[in-house]
């Protein structure tokens, strides 16, 4: 039964209707703090009058260089009630990173740990400040989650132990349109865009989401992903809480741990990547029924990946996903309760609100379904990249108000769209554009393949030829010319790789998402070096 969508046009808000409609509901496990929907208001009321106290108001930017945990979305939260402006740093940011995200985001607070894993964040803070101090004219205060060792910093317990915040005038919280997030994405660009999303869209786009995942009040959502990504925040927490539900927060992925939270908290959904599915799946402490709470997922990747989120993880009812954090984190998700096959095989219609177009990338000309093209995308969108990305905002969206997602897909017969590749990731191959992650699940499922990664490399003749590389399964012999010709068993002659290179392993990044630049620029060497296999 499809759920009423809040009334409220702000997170703050958002969360103190929910808590008088679900009071003792929990709405953020993380740890030991359960909290209820009640008292994750109270304590956002509270921050938010120690904020106030601070000078903190409307537009104001507020840092966040935090990892999953309670406090992140109480800042959140506050700065809401205040009109001013969350501001998500990522938590692998290294130093020279968060002196580019300082003095591009014009924060005025900064909320940080202490440390986190390796990086010693009061170290890094403390001789940027005494360094380069000057970069960063509004930043005021920097409040310390845990041993506070900053000259001047404050610690966040004393915030944490106010007054709560008195009642508001409706003019000074934050409106509809007003700045939700500023998240910061990384891309083709030498520092990472600055995307602002808004109250309203988020709160409308999430909830959408959430009744796409068929998601209920009580319902328990695993999130062992970051909250500083779009992932996390614009469509996880929102449609969470949209919904009355609980997001159960891993405070850093690791795939024992998941298990142990999905079996502890009888998790009933989780957002994932195949990453995170594969590595929870290989984990000596995964067994079936420790995960046989989950009904419900959120993902992205190929059919095999999909797939092993509803067989192997044991999430029937898994949504594929499409979109981006310009478009709110999704813009195109499966209904939960359709056939697996149907969701396996593309990423859904739009949300409302949304739509999508397939465009020739040449002539920008309408395709028709069926057609591969360049995917747009309008509706639920950022309202223009903030600070040093600000520049690029003519080139990201058309003229009548679509974003240029730089991906290739296409609508099919149904009106779903299917997603191809990234279009600086397709190979060109004698004129035919071929997508890599389809040789890639092709190559996939032979069993002597635990991992595989294509890329295009340029040739003289046909303009590129495909370089495949391949990490066999543990104790699994295999060589290129048998994986070629499973190639040709399952799928067209011109997707057959014309090199297959076997490897320890893939260039990948800290969640395991490949690195297709870095595999490009593998490729081309390989190249550069053989006239390479003929097919």
């Amino acid at each position: 039964m499809a759920m009423r969508a809040p009334y409220s046009r702000n997170l703050f808000d958002l969360v103190r209707e929910q808590g008088e409609r679900y009071p003792a509901q929990a709405a953020v496990i993380a740890g030991d703090a359960h909290v209820t929907y009640a008292q994750l208001a109270g304590r956002a009321g509270v921050l938010a009058a120690s904020l106030r106290a601070l000078g903190v108001g409307r537009d104001d930017r507020v840092g966040l260089l935090l990892n999953n945990r309670v406090e992140w979305i109480e800042i959140c939260l506050a700065a809401a009630a205040l009109g001013a402006v969350p501001v998500p740093f990522s938590t692998w940011s290294t130093r020279r990173e968060i002196d580019f995200l300082l003095a591009d985001s014009g924060v005025r607070v900064l909320f940080t740990l202490d440390r986190f894993g390796e990086r010693d964040y009061a170290a890094d803070l403390g001789a940027l400040l005494a360094e380069r101090g000057g970069r960063y004219p509004l930043l005021e205060r920097v409040i310390v989650l845990g041993a506070a060792s900053l000259p001047a910093a404050l610690a966040y317990a004393e915030l944490a132990d106010a007054a709560p915040l008195p009642e508001l005038p409706p003019g000074e919280r934050a409106r509809d349109g007003d700045i939700a997030f500023v998240l910061y994405t990384s891309g083709s660009t030498a520092h990472p865009k600055a995307v602002p999303l808004t109250h309203g869209a988020a709160i409308e786009n999430g909830f959408h989401i959430g009744e796409r995942q068929g998601l209920v009040p009580g319902d328990r959502v695993l999130l062992p992903l970051p909250l500083f990504w779009s992932y996390g925040s614009a469509n996880a927490l929102c449609a969470t809480l949209t919904h009355g539900a609980a997001l159960v927060l891993q405070a850093r992925f690791e795939p024992a741990g998941a298990i142990d939270l999905i079996e502890r908290h009888a998790c009933t959904s989780i957002y994932t990547l195949p990453a995170v599915t594969a590595a929870i799946l290989a984990d000596p402490a995964f067994r079936r029924e420790r995960t046989a709470s989950l009904r419900a997922a959120m993902t992205i990747g190929t059919p095999q990946d999909v797939a092993a989120v509803a067989e192997g993880l044991g999430a029937r009812e898994v949504c594929n996903i499409y979109g981006q954090t310009e478009s709110y984190g999704n813009c195109c998700v499966t209904w939960h309760d359709w056939p697996l096959q149907r969701r396996m095989h593309c990423q859904g219609p739009p949300l409302p609100g949304v739509r999508v177009r397939i465009v020739d990338a040449q002539t920008g000309a309408l395709l028709p379904r069926g057609a591969i093209g360049s995917i747009e995308v309008r509706g639920y969108l950022t309202p223009g990249y903030a600070g040093a990305s600000a520049g690029q905002n003519a080139a990201a969206f058309t003229a009548d108000g679509y974003f240029r997602t730089g991906d290739l897909g296409l609508v099919n017969a149904d009106g779903d769209l299917e997603f191809k590749a990234r279009d600086s990731e397709m190979i060109k191959r004698a004129g035919i554009n071929i997508a890599p992650a389809e040789v890639e699940e092709v190559l996939r499922q032979h069993p002597g393949v635990a991992a595989a990664g294509v890329a295009g490399a340029p040739h003289p003749e046909k303009g590129e030829i495909i370089v495949a590389f391949v990490v066999p399964t543990r104790g699994a012999a295999v060589d290129g010319d048998a994986l070629r010709r499973h190639c040709r068993t399952l799928a067209a002659t011109y997707k057959t790789p014309d090199r297959v290179e076997i490897c320890d392993a893939l260039p990948v990044t800290i969640t395991g998402k490949l690195l297709r630049r870095e595999l490009k620029q593998m490729a081309a060497a390989i190249a550069a070096n053989a006239t390479g296999d003929r097919p």
